[in-house]
């Protein structure tokens, strides 16, 4: 008998992972007081079923997936209203180790079991599934998060010596440090030190202090020497635009993950976004110069 599953929220990722859950016949529930109206209507879309939030208790899996500024929040809050119920609780956000074993904490002295997942990838769709790396204290929880394996989801468990909360998490931080790192290298490099509007938005220069003349030198470099490195940049940073905002807390984890001066990093890569955030809402200027950058870089393969 497939398992009844909640999935908050009903994001991009979310949405997603509740489609690939009910085409294996799980019946997939929600709640979306609040959400928009694109989030209704990926939550139909995907075949999820919108119950009030202290319902969602009844249901074999708690899982959740959305902004990671928002995962402590939720889970303080599921133990509020289903603090009886008997579920597995599966945090599945990009949050740093010491934040999970934080989560995990609410749930000692409940019924409530706990499973700390990070999720590497993007969000089902066709043949493709992102993997959920999952690690727990309770290893009984774990195998059965690992069963979900059978309705839709690719899990990998780990289970190495001193693997437990936060295991998972750490994966995730370093993944995401990596892969979001680099792009925050790629643009800052691109926009260079554009910290005034007296110059053309259309300037294409990597440092604004330099004429036109470097940012076609820089093309013509990186597709002689790092081709792999131009073809990075066109491919991660149109979808990094859109999403920028949810990063900024991402990388705040990270900054703390890693920590040290060495953190700091991130803390300034948290700050790029920040950036890009401000510049997507307001005169468009960042967006601009990156977006034409990456024409530029595009045509370079043609």
């Amino acid at each position: 008998m497939a398992p009844t599953i909640a999935v908050i929220a009903a994001g991009a990722m979310g949405a997603g992972v509740a489609k690939r859950l009910a085409a294996f016949g799980v019946t997939v529930k929600t709640n979306l007081d609040g959400r928009s109206f694109a989030s209704r209507r990926r939550a139909q879309d995907a075949g999820m079923q919108d119950i009030p939030f202290h319902q969602l208790g009844s249901c074999d899996f708690m899982l959740s997936i959305l902004p990671p500024s928002d995962a402590f929040a939720l889970a303080e809050k599921y133990i509020k209203e289903c603090g009886s119920a008997t579920s597995i609780y599966v945090d599945c956000n990009a949050v740093s180790p010491e934040t999970a074993l934080k989560i995990g904490g609410l749930f000692r002295g409940t019924s409530i079991k706990f499973v700390d997942a990070g999720i590497i990838g993007g969000p089902p769709k066709g043949e493709y599934n992102p993997t959920f790396y999952a690690s727990g204290d309770d290893h009984d929880a774990l195998r059965s998060f690992e069963g979900l394996s059978e309705v839709g989801l690719k899990i990998s468990a780990l289970r190495d010596e001193g693997a437990g909360i936060g295991s998972a998490s750490a994966l995730k931080m370093s993944y995401a440090g990596i892969t979001k790192g680099t792009t925050a290298l790629f643009t800052t490099m691109i926009l260079g030190d554009d910290t005034s509007a007296q110059t053309s938005p259309c300037s294409l220069t990597p440092t604004r202090k330099s004429s036109p003349a470097t940012a076609e030198a820089l093309l013509n470099e990186l597709h002689a020497s790092q081709p792999a490195f131009l073809k990075r940049i066109t491919n991660v940073i149109p979808p990094m635009v859109p999403k920028a905002q949810r990063w900024v807390f991402e990388m705040q984890e990270i900054a703390s993950f890693v920590s040290g001066e060495e953190g700091q990093t991130y803390n300034g890569v948290a700050k790029l976004y920040e950036r890009i955030a401000r510049s997507e809402k307001g005169d468009g200027r960042d967006i601009e110069n990156l977006a034409q950058f990456v024409s530029k870089a595009k045509a370079k393969d043609e």
